[in-house]
């Protein structure tokens, strides 16, 4: 598939109508080398992957967006209604194929093609197909773009960033998935909806497994930089651990809901996998809590496996993992995290990943 022609070749046999335009200006120079061309692939074009390619555009983050799926008319489709929209939208160029090649030179490739479960299939089969699927995605993204930063959207996305991170040969750094970062904006939503406050005045963390088994970080909770559980003990205001477990489960029913009423989830990972983005192409630095890859952070051991930590992110992808208190139950739930992930990871017979004293 080609993209649709957007250069000036619109005058007789082609011919390019630029300088009829424009009189070029003498005495120039080449443009500095310092400019910085940013080029993003989005590889699936189903709902998730297509509202974080709008969000992507509408927050002006690249120059070049370069689309990917099997489908060729659906993407095709998707690439024509999203270049119609080019009055409206800052000026970037939009690609589209099926083929790999088109994301050549990617600063950032971000995954979100996986496979939909069929009635009655086991998990596990779900992820053993997931895999395979990788196998072919990962390592032509690798060849095209081999100084990029692979972002893993697609689910069970902490197994997936692993695979991602074997298939390509990347440094860890350069690989991550977008993990508990769309829970942690779920958690601070609820908590500031509890407290009638801003989310962005929230600071609260969602660690660990993107599913059943994640972290809630009560202990770290900051509001407008008052630390929340601290702050009512010393005011011997009395609260009860419960509420907080029910705001967590909360936390973990959200995006079953969301499917439940209407099919998929969209806009919030769209909004989540464009901040990431954000974070990275433009340097930024912000801590966000990303999947990576966990051994031996906070007595994570026995194997190589991916959660959600609090993360620095910037050009360099995951420039460190935060160094957040943990309380003695907070870091055990999140090494049973670790060992959940690792489990289901030996069960794929990926290799080197070991569950033991995790």
């Amino acid at each position: 598939m080609h993209k649709s022609g957007s250069a000036s070749s619109l005058g007789p046999g082609g011919l390019d109508l630029t300088q009829a335009f424009f009189k070029p200006i003498q005495q120039t120079a080449p443009p500095s080398p310092t400019k910085r061309h940013t080029k993003v692939s989005v590889i699936g074009v189903g709902n998730v992957g297509m509202a974080i390619a709008q969000t992507i555009l509408t927050q002006d983050l690249v120059d070049e967006l370069a689309l990917v799926d099997v489908n060729a008319d659906k993407l095709r489709g998707e690439m024509l209604d999203l270049q119609h929209a080019a009055a409206f939208l800052p000026r970037t160029k939009i690609h589209a194929s099926v083929d790999y090649a088109i994301t050549a030179g990617s600063d950032l490739c971000i995954v979100t093609a996986g496979a939909r479960q069929i009635a009655g299939e086991s998990r596990l089969n779900l992820l053993q197909r997931n895999v395979s699927l990788f196998s072919r995605i990962v390592p032509p993204l690798a060849k095209y773009s081999p100084d990029s930063i692979l972002l893993i959207v697609s689910n069970p996305v902490d197994i997936l960033t692993y695979v991602a991170w074997k298939l390509s040969g990347f440094p860890s750094n350069r690989v991550l998935g977008s993990g508990t970062n769309l829970d942690s904006s779920r958690f601070r939503f609820l908590i500031a909806d509890h407290l009638d406050v801003n989310a962005q005045d929230v600071q609260a963390y969602i660690v660990g497994e993107h599913g059943d088994s994640s972290v809630a970080l009560w202990s770290s909770i900051s509001v407008g930089g008052v630390p929340v559980l601290s702050f009512l003990e010393k005011q011997q205001i009395a609260y009860e651990k419960e509420t907080l477990e029910n705001i967590h489960k909360a936390v973990i029913d959200s995006a079953y809901e969301v499917i439940s009423l209407k099919g998929y989830t969209s806009w919030a990972i769209g909004y989540s996998a464009a901040s990431l983005a954000r974070s990275i192409l433009r340097n930024q630095r912000r801590i966000h809590p990303v999947s990576v890859l966990a051994k031996g952070f906070y007595g994570i051991e026995g194997g190589d496996v991916f959660l959600s930590l609090p993360a620095q992110l910037g050009r360099g992808g995951i420039l460190g993992v935060t160094n957040v208190h943990l309380t003695d139950e907070e870091a055990q739930r999140l090494r049973d995290s670790a060992k959940t992930i690792l489990e289901v990871q030996n069960q794929l017979g990926l290799g080197g990943s070991k569950a033991n004293s995790c």
